[in-house]
């Protein structure tokens, strides 16, 4: 097929390399524009982007997909489909039946679950066993469109939103080759989204990562995964941010300390008090410093039970 790829992040990378790998023709890819980063603000390419050039791909960064501008030139190139995964803008109507076979989106779960901006760090979060990447054809709806094929990927124990990232950009692109070999043959038959169980999984933000003491140990966990790597889960040390990076939840014999209290510190593991039961830190990041166990924290750091977190 002729197809126009539109993607931004990381995620969407793998689904670019895994069309041009099975024989379709990137006539153009569309991606958010450069942004500067650092503190020479130096101007910054998208992942997509940089996996385009490393193609010799044409790419096109329009400000604001949804212009008369942009449709136009959408308009000119030729195409069959476009295939669309974490692009990042609203796609109107006018450009989503434009070609052939429309706009076909790649979703990181098992839709109608967890529509919206972060569907897998949310799953995490949430404590689901499952998830997976769902194909769609794209309508003016954010992530309603019809189902057309499905893949199941299970969660690990440990999952974090890192990892279950890098599995869901994975399926993805397999799944889409598929959807696409079905949608040339006439062989999908598209099934309408019912009502969504889940609530919207709204993008993620630094504030998130805030550490509530007062919630249950168990969700505590869930959060640390879900949010690492990115923005992770913290709280505040004699002043300082402390990013927490693996923890589990633990049993002491006696709640008795206040929400966010340090129980005990053992030679591996910095015990907290939480709402339920207590939180065992084993991995940690102290502002300004490396990320490492709580043993090697531990031997250049002195923390004392009775502290309060937060």
């Amino acid at each position: 097929m002729n197809i126009i790829f539109m993607g931004t992040p990381d995620f969407a990378v793998g689904t670019l390399e895994a069309l041009l790998e099975a024989g379709h023709r990137i006539n153009l890819v569309v991606t958010q524009p450069d942004k500067p980063k650092g503190r020479g603000h130096a101007m910054q390419y998208s992942a997509v982007k940089e996996a385009a050039l490393s193609h010799d791909l044409p790419v096109y960064q329009p400000k604001k997909i949804r212009d008369e501008e942009s449709v136009r030139y959408l308009e000119g190139v030729e195409a069959d489909v476009m295939v669309v995964v974490a692009f990042g803008q609203l796609i109107p109507g006018e450009i989503l039946r434009m070609k052939r076979y429309g706009c076909i989106n790649v979703h990181g779960s098992l839709l109608p679950k967890y529509r919206g901006a972060a569907p897998i760090q949310w799953a995490v979060i949430d404590g689901e066993k499952e998830s997976g990447v769902t194909t769609m054809q794209m309508d003016e709806g954010l992530d309603t469109g019809d189902m057309l094929l499905k893949t199941v990927v299970p969660l690990e124990e440990k999952e974090t939103g890192g990892s279950l990232f890098e599995k869901l950009s994975k399926a993805g692109a397999r799944l889409c080759v598929e959807t696409l070999k079905g949608l040339e043959a006439g062989t999908i038959v598209p099934e309408q989204q019912g009502e969504s169980p889940t609530p919207y999984a709204s993008m993620l933000t630094r504030q998130m990562g805030v550490i509530d003491w007062t919630k249950d140990a168990a969700s505590i966990e869930r959060l640390v995964r879900g949010l690492a790597p990115w923005p992770s889960a913290y709280t505040k040390w004699k002043g300082r941010t402390l990013k927490i990076w693996e923890g589990e939840v633990f049993s002491p014999d006696v709640s008795k300390g206040v929400c966010g209290e340090i129980l005990e510190v053992t030679k591996d593991a910095i015990i907290v008090q939480t709402g339920d039961q207590a939180f065992s830190i084993r991995e940690l990041q102290l502002e300004g410093k490396k990320r490492m166990r709580t043993e090697a924290f531990l031997r250049g750091c002195s923390v004392d039970a009775g502290t309060v977190l937060g």
